[in-house]
């Protein structure tokens, strides 16, 4: 339980690594034998998991000076009765591409959280590769059976960095050339990685298809540095734009431009964020430096493309709207109601109970500032993107605000009421 009263943020601080990159730089390990280093990884609940499995799977890891070193011998053994990918849906997915395409047989499962969660969008498209997976109701557990994949051309109706990686992996060993077509771009990481392990992967102009042919084995090993995350960014970005007398200095983040729908829709409604210290990592990933301060916002609307350039930022922005000045529309969202929760319907209950005023869509919501915020006693629902929001609104809300059910931040941001209180939070 945590208990949070009014206050600014000042100061420096960096943020844990990208998650995203993180769960892929030790699955994507296993294309390529040999050693591979990794700095600035994740240790968090998700990528932990990625890591489990893939020890499993036969890597061979430990760590050093906060280094990642993984041996890797590719995927070697045919069977594994069950892997479990606790609450990650990310490790999920990707890994029913890999190991569909590298011919294992292995039950995926998970919580009973990830076992809600739909797997028919990469399922499907995997059988038309040729794969042999059973799935239940669309859900978890999937059970991967061997069997000699072949190219396709896919078109995703919906823009998912998720499905595309999948594909992208089990194309690694299809006959063929495996062709992903997006209607919008989506988190490239998949594609900068495989590039820097030189891989044969061709992406369009607008970056909108990808497609990769054998043989994409036996590729490069992996020397990465992780950036920050700009997903667990966010929360402070948004709390020290709200909170009065904040100025947050926010290092090494990852400025993939996949990634940085959300500071785009917040500069648009007068955010003050400026970029310094630009750099380029040597897996392709940009960072730099965010410096943010307080702003008085103006409504917007967010839909269309930049829907899954800040898909995970959404729940933070919805609260920055409440005190904006207008009304701020967000539509073409429906993805959240499939996240860990249903982050539309809850997204809506929290700010309601803080006093703001919000009307759920189908896919999305309406909110209507700049209102006054008050304290409230609320749960994460287990959901670690719930649990950051809480405590931000908290730190613009009158009174006390409790958070119970805490924990589950862990999934992405461990340390981060120890973060916030460095920055000069009331929180405890």
């Amino acid at each position: 339980m945590l208990r949070i009263e009014p206050s600014s943020l000042r100061g420096a601080t960096t943020v844990p690594g990208d998650k995203s990159i993180s769960h892929r730089a030790v699955m994507f390990s296993a294309l390529a034998p040999g050693v591979h280093r990794v700095r600035g990884w994740l240790q968090a609940g998700d990528t932990l998991a990625t890591l489990s499995v893939m020890q499993a799977l036969g890597l061979r890891v430990s760590q050093e000076d906060g280094e990642l070193r993984i041996e890797s011998q590719g995927l070697r053994s045919p069977t594994w009765p069950r892997l479990d990918c606790r609450n990650s849906g990310t490790t999920m997915r990707l890994l029913s591409g890999l190991l569909a395409g590298a011919g294992i047989e292995a039950v995926l499962d998970g919580s009973d959280q990830l076992r809600r969660r739909p797997m028919r969008r990469v399922t499907e498209p995997l059988r038309r590769m040729g794969a042999q997976i059973e799935d239940t109701e669309g859900r978890a557990p999937l059970h991967i059976r061997p069997a000699a994949l072949h190219g396709v051309e896919h078109h995703l109706p919906i823009a998912s960095a998720q499905v595309k990686s999948a594909l992208l992996l089990a194309g690694c060993f299809a006959e063929g050339e495996t062709v992903v077509h997006e209607p919008a771009r989506s988190r490239d990481h998949t594609e900068r990685m495989l590039l820097a392990m030189g891989a044969p992967l061709r992406l369009s102009e607008d970056r909108r298809t990808c497609a990769i042919q054998r043989p994409a084995t036996r590729l490069q090993s992996l020397d990465v540095m992780v950036p920050g995350d700009f997903s667990s960014a966010a929360f402070l970005i948004v709390a020290a734009t709200l909170a009065p007398g904040s100025e947050v200095s926010l290092q090494q983040v990852n400025l993939n431009p996949t990634r940085i729908g959300l500071l785009h829709i917040l500069q648009r409604m007068g955010a003050s964020i400026e970029i310094a210290d630009l750099a380029e990592t040597s897996g392709g990933e940009p960072l730099g430096t965010l410096i943010v301060r307080p702003a008085a916002l103006r409504a917007t609307q967010v839909g269309g493309e930049e829907i899954p350039l800040a898909i995970d930022e959404l729940p933070i922005l919805a609260l920055a709207a409440t005190q904006a000045e207008g009304e701020t529309v967000i539509r073409d969202a429906a993805e959240l109601r499939v996240k860990e929760t249903d982050r539309i319907a809850q997204v809506c209950d929290i700010l309601r109970a803080f006093g703001a005023e919000v009307e759920e869509l189908p896919d999305g919501m309406i909110i209507r500032g700049p209102r006054p915020l008050r304290g409230a006693h609320l749960s994460s629902r287990g959901d670690h993107r719930l649990g950051m929001l809480i405590a931000v609104a908290g730190l613009i809300a009158r009174g006390e605000t409790i958070l119970e059910d805490e924990a589950c931040i862990a999934d992405s941001f461990p340390g981060f009421a120890t973060t916030l209180a460095r920055l000069g939070a009331k929180i405890g």
